[in-house]
């Protein structure tokens, strides 16, 4: 007698931005579909419980039904319907990049619902709100918490660390460069065979191509990058504490001082030729090394830093040589692996590769 199938797992989406709309598409889709059911979708202001009476939700139709169905957000009902679903406590995934979201993720835990989430910022964040996700999460209780797509969208990368650290190994060193935004800027900008590109023109060609945020200081101000590191180093029980999360993390910005006073994304845009020289000059000393620059995040045990900034690196280093366009690579240098890191790989960044880090989870 063969055994029963398990029941699907009852799941709530909320946020349906790029990455959003994918991990729908992903649940919709086999295999997933047959393994998670669906019970509630949400944006940033109406949800809508599912199956629906009629036809079933779709990739291509949720957007128009969630507007004629829905209704506004209850955020005590949302939680309601998914720990006193009769399949169990459910998943309830955050897609959004809220604030607000994070700030309710102690209450969601403590009813025994699960999360899963690409959002950075619970995680990175002032350590008290970590605190109280450890508390209410394994081992300590057995509900999960799961931010594997916060860092590196779908590659394995705090998985790796942690079983690193569940196998015994002792971290020396992580470091990498997160920002798929500004690996692409600087695979560009400095090249292993030379060139004299403009740092403004690349910029603008970044941000033409989407990898940047509409004011690209978002992406510059290296922000972004110091969240991950905060991340990651939670993980390590021997890392320097940030108390503040990502603001303890000394970061240097790209912004140069001649345009720190620019008001608006436009006047920073109009003005971007003004930092030039700043960069040409940076690029010039490395290139008289042997070197190329690229900024990265550095995660030192031995040294008790956390750090993100621009690094020069020879030109035959993995750094210089293994990165294309908006890739994320990220080296752990620890006992066992050493003096040859384990170095991690790939897309860091897009809609399908950061739900697949979230559908897995």
């Amino acid at each position: 007698m063969s055994a029963l199938a398990p029941r699907p797992v009852p799941v709530a989406l909320i946020g349906l931005g790029g990455v959003g709309r994918a991990i729908l598409s992903q649940l919709l889709s086999p295999p997933l579909n047959t393994r998670f059911n669906l019970i509630l979708i949400a944006n940033s202001r109406q949800s809508l419980s599912l199956p629906l009476p009629a036809s079933p939700l779709t990739p291509a139709n949720y957007a128009p039904i969630l507007e004629k169905y829905g209704t506004p957000i209850d955020w005590t009902s949302i939680i309601s319907l998914l720990s006193g679903h009769s399949d169990g406590p459910g998943i309830f995934i955050d897609s959004t990049g809220s604030d607000i979201v994070p700030s309710m993720y102690t209450q969601i835990l403590s009813m025994g619902i699960n999360i899963v989430t690409p959002n950075k910022k619970a995680a990175s964040s002032n350590q008290d709100l970590w605190n109280s996700i450890i508390e209410k999460t394994y081992p300590n209780s057995p509900v999960m918490y799961y931010g594997e797509s916060t860092v590196g969208a779908g590659l394995p990368i705090l998985s790796t660390l942690k079983d690193l650290i569940a196998t015994g190994d002792e971290i020396e060193k992580i470091e990498g460069v997160f920002s798929g935004t500004l690996s692409y800027i600087f695979n560009e900008f400095s090249k292993v065979e030379g060139g004299d590109v403009k740092f403004s023109d690349v910029v603008k060609v970044a941000k033409d191509k989407g990898y940047t945020e509409p004011d690209p200081r978002d992406d510059l101000s290296g922000t972004d990058v110091a969240r991950k590191l905060t991340i990651l180093s939670r993980l390590v029980p021997t890392a320097p504490s940030l108390p503040e999360g990502y603001a303890s993390v000394p970061t240097q910005s790209l912004v140069p001082d001649v345009l720190s006073n620019a008001s608006s994304k436009e006047e920073y845009l109009d003005r971007l030729a003004e930092g030039d020289e700043y960069f040409s000059k940076i690029r010039e000393e490395a290139q008289k090394q042997g070197q190329v620059v690229r900024y990265v995040g550095v995660i030192d045990l031995k040294e008790g830093k956390v750090e993100c900034k621009l690094g020069k690196y020879p030109t035959d280093h993995a750094f210089a040589t293994a990165l294309k366009g908006s890739d994320n690579i990220i080296s752990f240098t620890t006992k066992r692996y050493s003096p040859r890191p384990l170095i991690i790989q790939g897309a860091g960044a897009g809609a399908d590769v950061t739900a697949m880090g979230v559908t897995v989870s």
